[in-house]
């Protein structure tokens, strides 16, 4: 016991109350490697998208609730840009 630790109580683990949480998603991803394959290519391109046309790269202000707002903008903008890509600019004759 004395090799183990010298802490006269011994050793003390501390766990997440809710890492039972992350165990089952990591189990998940390695059971299912084909679905993870597939959010991959569905998830990170706008990411990508969001980096390299908005020049996202790295955020700039400090603290959370900033940088929660300048993501925030920059996912709107991608959305904005997205509609018009789709529906074209001229969906909004009908209004």
């Amino acid at each position: 016991m004395t090799k183990c630790t010298l802490n006269k109580h011994g050793r003390t683990l501390w766990r997440w109350e809710h890492a039972e949480v992350l165990d089952e998603l990591r189990e998940r991803m390695l059971r299912e490697p084909e679905k993870m394959a597939l959010r991959k290519r569905l998830v990170e391109h706008p990411f990508g998208t969001m980096k390299r046309a908005f020049y996202q790269g790295y955020l700039l202000p400090i603290g959370l609730n900033k940088v929660v707002g300048e993501v925030g903008f920059t996912m709107l903008a991608y959305n904005v840009r997205r509609v018009l890509n789709i529906l074209g600019p001229g969906f909004m004759q009908v209004f």
